[in-house]
């Protein structure tokens, strides 16, 4: 069954359309790039600038920024689900 607007979805693959709509990614994006680096300041910041950032910090860094970005775009698909129908 379609969604019935280009902002609901009842499927994954209209979930996917949803969350890559760029004025969704420029929400999701501008989140994560703020939240991520207030994190990255508290938690690796230190690390990086005596030098002493390895793999291990660079993952962590990664991870500081993909998390919000993670549950920006799950808040995102609870908010625009179709109601109505059973969960995917």
């Amino acid at each position: 069954m379609a969604a019935t607007s280009s902002s609901t979805w009842t499927s994954w693959r209209e979930a996917l359309k949803v969350v890559s709509q760029p004025s969704q990614l420029k929400k999701t994006a501008a989140l994560a790039f703020v939240i991520g680096t207030i994190f990255f300041a508290i938690n690796q910041l230190g690390l990086v600038l005596s030098g002493h950032a390895d793999g291990v910090v660079w993952a962590k860094t990664l991870m500081t920024y993909l998390t919000p970005f993670c549950v920006s775009n799950y808040s995102i698909l609870g908010a625009t689900r179709a109601r109505g129908r059973d969960r995917l």
